[in-house]
C-alpha cells in the first residue's frame, strides 16, 4: 500500500497552518506569509485543502478558488519526503472535481519554467500551455500558464 492510498483530504482549517506554512517556506523562494494563507481561509472564493498521511501528517496542500465558472490553482506544495509519490497528483484531481462541482468549466494556474516536475505531473495530468509569462518570477523566470477544461463526468468529486 503506497502514500496516496492512505491520504485523507480534508477543508483547509487554522489548526494545519503550522504544519503548511512548513512546507511552504521550504518549497518556494518567495513563500506565502501565515497571514497570506489566513486570508485564503476567509475568503468566499477559496477552497484550500490538506492531504494528510495516515499517522496524520501534512504530506501536501494546495489552494484553488472559483471565480464565476474559472477556477485557479493559486498554490500547491508537497513535502519533501512525500514528494514523487503521487500525493501532488491527488491534490490536484480532487481541487479538480471540487471546483467542478462548484461550477467551474476550466482550471489555471501558472508554473515556473524550472519546475519539471511540476510541468510533467500537470501535462499527465491533461492541463495544456496556453502561454507564458516573460520574467513574471522575481529571479527574471518566465512562468507557463496551463489549462485544463472539464468536462460534465467531472463536475462530481466522485468523478476524479
Amino acid at each position: 500500500m503506497g502514500v496516496t492510498d492512505e491520504l485523507t483530504i480534508h477543508q483547509m482549517t487554522s489548526g494545519d497552518l503550522d504544519e503548511v506554512t512548513a512546507i511552504e517556506s521550504v518549497s518556494f523562494p518567495r513563500p506565502w506569509s501565515r497571514e497570506h494563507f489566513i486570508d485564503e481561509l476567509n475568503s468566499p472564493r477559496s477552497y484550500p485543502l490538506v492531504a494528510r498521511t495516515a499517522d496524520g501528517v501534512v504530506a501536501g496542500y494546495i489552494c484553488p478558488m472559483l471565480v464565476l465558472d474559472e477556477g485557479e490553482i493559486l498554490d500547491v506544495a508537497v513535502r519533501f519526503d512525500c514528494r514523487g509519490k503521487g500525493v501532488g497528483g491527488v491534490l490536484v484531481r480532487r481541487a479538480i472535481g471540487e471546483l467542478g462541482a462548484l461550477g467551474a468549466r476550466v482550471v489555471c494556474l501558472e508554473v515556473r519554467v524550472s519546475n519539471l516536475s511540476a510541468l510533467t505531473l500537470y501535462k499527465r495530468l491533461g492541463f495544456s500551455e496556453t502561454g507564458r509569462r516573460k520574467g513574471y518570477y522575481e529571479n527574471g523566470e518566465d512562468a507557463i500558464l496551463m489549462e485544463y477544461t472539464i468536462d460534465d463526468s467531472e463536475g462530481r468529486t466522485d468523478a476524479v
